[in-house]
Parts: C-alpha cells; sequence; structure tokens
C-alpha cells in the first residue's frame, strides 16, 4: 500500500471537524499573499490610458478574476504541500505550527490531493476566462503556476527542500501575480507594475521565511533543507527583519514612480511591524512563532490595502 491510499490515522480530540478542518488546512493566514498582488496590480492600472471618471478604467469582472486565481492557487499550493510533506514523512503530529492535514492524521492523503487538484482546477477555469479577454499568452503563465506550487514540495525533487521556496514566492506571489493584475487590464506590462510588485514580493516572502524559521528544528531532522536551515537561526532572523523593513525603504521612489504620491500611505502600516519585527529579534522560537506568521499577514494586508488604495487615488 503506497502512502497515499493509507488511510489517516485518528484524529486528535481537539482537532477541527468538518469544512473547519479543510479551512485551516487551506492555511487562512497566508492567503494576504494571494489577495494584496491583486489588489495592487489593479490599482497600479487604474488611469493609466487617461481615464479617472468612474472606476478609473479598472475592469470588474477581470479583477474578480484575478482574485479567484491567485486565491485558488494559493490554497491548492497549500493542499498540496500538506499533502506532499505528509506522505515524505516531513510532517507529523509533533509539528508546531498550523494544523496539517495528512501529518497529524486529520484527513487521508487521497483527500487532501484531491483537494489540491480541485483547488488548480477553480484556478483554472476563472484563469480560461480571464485569458480569453487579452491574450491567450496567459494560459502558459498560469500553468506554470500550478506546476511551480505543486514542484514546491512535490515531484521527485522539490525545489523547497532545495532552499529555493522564497524565491519561487517572490517571482510568483510578487512579480507574476502584481504584474499580471495590471496586464489583465490594461494589455502590457508598466513600470510601476513593476515596481510596486517589489515589496510585494518582499512581504510575501517574509511570510515564509518566518514560517521555515519555526520549522528549523525538524526540517533539519526530516532533511528539508529549506533556505533557513542553510541560513541557520540567527541569520535568517535578520532576513526576516530585512524583507518587512526593505518594503517601506522602497516605499518612496515607488510611489514617485508613475507620480502616485497617495501611495505613501502604505507607510502608516508599520505600525503593525512593529510586534512581529520585535518577536524575532528577540529571539522567539517554537509555538512562539505561531502568532508571529499572522502578525506578518496582517503587515502585508495593510501595507497592500493602503499600497492600493493610494495608487487608485492618485490615478
Amino acid at each position: 500500500m503506497s502512502p497515499a491510499d493509507r488511510p489517516a490515522a485518528p484524529p486528535p480530540a481537539s482537532a477541527p471537524r468538518g469544512w473547519r478542518l479543510w479551512l485551516a488546512g487551506a492555511r487562512p493566514r497566508t492567503l494576504p499573499a494571494a489577495v494584496v498582488p491583486v489588489l495592487v496590480g489593479t490599482a497600479a492600472a487604474a488611469g493609466v490610458d487617461g481615464i479617472t471618471t468612474g472606476s478609473k478604467g479598472v475592469v470588474v469582472w477581470r479583477m474578480v478574476a484575478a482574485m479567484v486565481v491567485a486565491l485558488a492557487i494559493q490554497v491548492g499550493t497549500n493542499y498540496a504541500n500538506d499533502y506532499s510533506d505528509g506522505v515524505r514523512g516531513t510532517d507529523d503530529a509533533t509539528r508546531v505550527g498550523p494544523v496539517r492535514l495528512v501529518g497529524a492524521g486529520l484527513a487521508p492523503p487521497t483527500q487532501v490531493k484531491t483537494a489540491a487538484y480541485a483547488s488548480f482546477g477553480v484556478a483554472a477555469l476563472a484563469g480560461l476566462a480571464l485569458a480569453a479577454a487579452p491574450t491567450w499568452w496567459l494560459v502558459p503563465v498560469g500553468l506554470v503556476s500550478f506546476a511551480a506550487g505543486w514542484l514546491y514540495t512535490g515531484g521527485p525533487k522539490p525545489y523547497g527542500y532545495l532552499g529555493l521556496g522564497e524565491l519561487f514566492v517572490f517571482v510568483f506571489f510578487g512579480l507574476v501575480a502584481t504584474v499580471g493584475s495590471a496586464f489583465v487590464q490594461l494589455e502590457e506590462i508598466t513600470a510601476l507594475a513593476v515596481g510596486v510588485a517589489v515589496p510585494v514580493g518582499l512581504l510575501a516572502t517574509a511570510l515564509l521565511v518566518v514560517n521555515n524559521l519555526r520549522d528549523i528544528p525538524t526540517d533539519t531532522v526530516a532533511g528539508k533543507r529549506t533556505l533557513a536551515v542553510r541560513l541557520g537561526d540567527r541569520r535568517t532572523r535578520w532576513l526576516y527583519v530585512a524583507l518587512v523593513v526593505l518594503p517601506y525603504v522602497v516605499l518612496p521612489p515607488v510611489a514617485g514612480l508613475g507620480s502616485r504620491p497617495a501611495a505613501a500611505l502604505a507607510l502608516f502600516s508599520i505600525l503593525l511591524a512593529n510586534r512581529p519585527v520585535l518577536a524575532v529579534l528577540q529571539g522567539a522560537v517554537g509555538p512562539a512563532l505561531v502568532p508571529v506568521l499572522g502578525q506578518t499577514g496582517k503587515v502585508q494586508l495593510a501595507y497592500g490595502s493602503l499600497l492600493a488604495l493610494g495608487l487608485f487615488l492618485s490615478a
């Protein structure tokens, strides 16, 4: 019997049940990484063609479709990661952090794999509708995104085990998602879209870094050579701080790019960055890093929402 066909172990009495179990497995705290690029990319496209009335040229249904694609890819990647780590034995019931369905014996591996495929299927349907409007060249971009999500911890040589996960997040949840969201509105790539994609990607990467910082002990034992394992605890903490601080450093020139001064509103989100940064610098480990993941997600959501609002108002 293959690992994927083995029945799940009896779930702990305290485990969530029903739809709450699958919601927990989707890892809601990571979803700002999908929402923010769409908001920011769409706002960067507002008024570019000189349209300043109504919704400033934003095609709302395209924004909604892009949001569905981004969220479905994020959820699909989370389920795929859960499945692959679970059947490999990287995760088990002793793992610290958000619930893992397969590793904790909360759901059969085949069900989690099906959930991943279903999520990617939803993304594919929304993506096809979106690609039909501007250009079918968006289809291969979507296929590469699906493959990247699955191969993060799946396949014979998962790149997440090689320390390349952060690069994947920066590229796909920063550059590709943000620039792509602007592209479906404008049908062209602008310097402003690329500029705002950088801080979005940095904050998305910070989510993964703090997650992997927490998992250094268990990943080391399991042979999962994430970037955090390769860098070690101390340097990973400084990497996290840099990823949170740099978006505020690059914000002034980004706000000036394309004459969008109100984009500087995102600076106010720094008020939320104090707690997670201090927790990491003060040496929080294990369970103490679990809330840091949620706090980092709130920083990203606040930064992205204010950045998008400023970009739109300045358009």
